[in-house]
């Protein structure tokens, strides 16, 4: 695994322990498929929540809010179709779409900005 994989499974897990914090209990990580990948599938409550993380190393070109742009919107959107096709439990819930920035991963004092209902289906 290289120096950047590494950042973003330690992104990941920042992410992960900060919904956890929050009440949310992880369903499952990194379920990936041909066409998209989701990173976290939480619930919070009733809710069923895909979240994306992010991370850069800089603000440069709008930063990692900007990336998760509707190119990529799709992709996470045919992944949560995929996902709740074989997880029939949790297609009966709602399902909401964050985005959660890591800034500063590799530091010891991580911070993260939780967006919720980053964007809609």
């Amino acid at each position: 695994m290289g120096a950047t994989q590494r950042l973003g499974a330690r992104a990941e897990q920042i992410a992960a322990d900060y919904l956890q914090g929050r009440g949310l209990t992880i369903l499952e990580r990194n379920f990936r498929r041909r066409l998209g990948e989701i990173e976290l599938v939480a619930r919070d409550g009733a809710v069923l929540v895909i979240a994306e993380v992010r991370t850069r190393s800089s603000n440069a070109f709008g930063g990692a809010a900007a990336s998760v742009d509707a190119r990529k919107q799709r992709r996470i959107i045919r992944a949560a179709a995929q996902l709740l096709q074989q997880h029939r439990e949790y297609a009966r819930l709602p399902v909401r779409f964050d985005v959660l920035i890591v800034d500063a991963p590799a530091s010891s004092a991580p911070e993260v900005n939780w967006l919720r209902h980053a964007f809609e289906a």
